[in-house]
């Protein structure tokens, strides 16, 4: 009885250490938002541990972490930032500070980012043209001081992102390289399916515009030649005469789809909706299985076509 009780003992310590040791191996790198959690995860494998900040749900523009969250931040070896966005804009420099083992990745290096004018900042509702990146007929706001961070919600930003992933695995664990190659191959392939998918879906469209609350679509609205019609103004609820401009512009451009967002408040979209006889759908850019959701946005687009 004695040398049983023993055994169970010893056996319960091996467990318990080989928990602890299994917790203090770990390797954990830090994101902001889950698209990116996406990336690192299939470009990391079984090689770290994907920590993502930003909650599904939440909008990463307003977010704050709970206590829980800043301490899995500092147990990290890495954070990789999207760059630009309103949650990284008000904590990084506090994690910065507090972290400074920490190693920061920008995934957006590299990439062509959209910048407002402030010509273009006071103009009203309409059409815009942009950058040769950006496409024309893209209707872009102020964004967090004249940069637009969505650049996750399109083919050219996903690939950007995939890019600087694998580079921050391989600066962070270069006995590793091949292993991260291989799966970053098997992501691009992803992504070039996904592209070839989305313009099936958006090549034979003739009414190209759509409407959407939060402006997180213009890359992606630039790259496949659509245009895109914001109903919030610069962060804020649109005045009833901008509403009412809107609703006018939606018409004259033939209009087809009105997208709400979880994150954001749907009362302006389904009136809009209502108004322009639009198809409201509801899309989430922030959602995890990016392939997945970027494909559900072109398919209600070309649904539009025929609503």
């Amino acid at each position: 009885m004695k040398q049983t009780s023993i055994i169970i003992t010893i056996f319960s310590i091996l467990l318990l250490t080989a928990c602890v040791t299994k917790q203090t191996d770990e390797k954990i790198v830090t994101v902001t938002i889950e698209p990116q959690r996406y990336f690192a995860e299939q470009i990391a494998g079984d090689k770290f541990k994907i920590n993502c900040v930003v909650p599904a749900g939440q909008s990463p523009e307003t977010y704050d972490p709970t206590p829980q969250q800043m301490i899995q931040v500092g147990r990290s070896v890495a954070y990789l930032q999207i760059g630009h966005i309103g949650f990284e804009l008000a904590w990084m420099d506090k994690i910065r500070e507090n972290n400074p083992k920490l190693t920061f990745f920008d995934t957006s290096e590299g990439f062509n980012l959209l910048k407002e004018t402030e010509e273009e900042h006071d103009h009203d509702h309409g059409t815009h043209d942009h950058d040769a990146h950006a496409g024309e007929g893209t209707h872009h706001h102020h964004h967090h001081g004249g940069v637009d961070p969505h650049i996750w919600s399109s083919i050219a930003g996903a690939k950007a992102i995939a890019w600087n992933t694998l580079n921050a695995f391989i600066a962070l664990d270069p006995d590793n390289t091949d292993y991260f190659w291989q799966n970053y191959n098997k992501l691009s392939d992803e992504l070039d399916k996904t592209d070839a998918e989305i313009k099936k879906l958006l090549d034979p469209l003739t009414d190209r515009t759509f409407i959407i609350y939060h402006p997180a679509l213009t890359y992606f609205a630039g790259e496949f030649d659509l245009t895109q019609l914001c109903i919030e103004m610069d962060g804020k609820e649109p005045s009833p005469a901008q509403l009412k401009q809107l609703v006018e512009t939606a018409r004259t451009n033939n209009a087809r789809v009105v997208f709400i967002q979880q994150e954001f408040d749907q009362k302006n979209a389904e009136l809009i909706a209502r108004e322009t006889d639009c198809k409201l759908t509801v899309i989430n850019p922030l959602a995890y299985d990016w392939p997945k959701e970027m494909i559900h946005i072109a398919k209600a687009l070309a649904d539009g076509q025929a609503h």
